[in-house]
């Protein structure tokens, strides 16, 4: 895991219901993947690092591949993005090298996300919902 547990508890509690209320529809980096709970069934939004490639998107595994919302996806077979106000269909996760991946990311993004031990990426294909 690239980031300590306390951070991640903090990102969990505090900062991410904070970006909840903007990332799905302003320009930038982050989007809201909704998915749902592997055991409880519940609904989820949580906010990613995400950018276009060919076909479909890249998508930062900042606290790596064992993340919830990621093993909920899988779990599931299903989730959707929110990005820039339009919502999409993830099919295909795909993981992907640190070296394949970090081309479709801007370079001061790249730099925050080698800072910050990134080393997971999951490329997926994406249809317009």
């Amino acid at each position: 895991m690239p980031q300590h547990p306390r951070m991640i508890a903090f990102n969990k509690r505090w900062l991410n219901p904070l970006m909840l209320k903007f990332v799905g529809t302003v320009p930038g980096p982050f989007a809201v993947i909704r998915h749902q709970g592997r055991r409880s069934g519940k609904r989820y939004e949580t906010p990613i690092i995400v950018l276009p490639a060919a076909g479909g998107f890249v998508i930062a595994l900042t606290y790596g591949p064992e993340v919830d919302w990621y093993r909920n996806w899988r779990a599931a077979g299903r989730a959707t993005l929110l990005r820039h106000g339009k919502r999409y269909t993830l099919a295909q996760p795909e993981p992907v090298t640190l070296a394949s991946a970090m081309p479709a990311f801007p370079r001061p993004l790249r730099g925050i996300l080698r800072r910050s031990g990134t080393q997971d990426f999951v490329r997926v294909r994406a249809q317009v919902a």
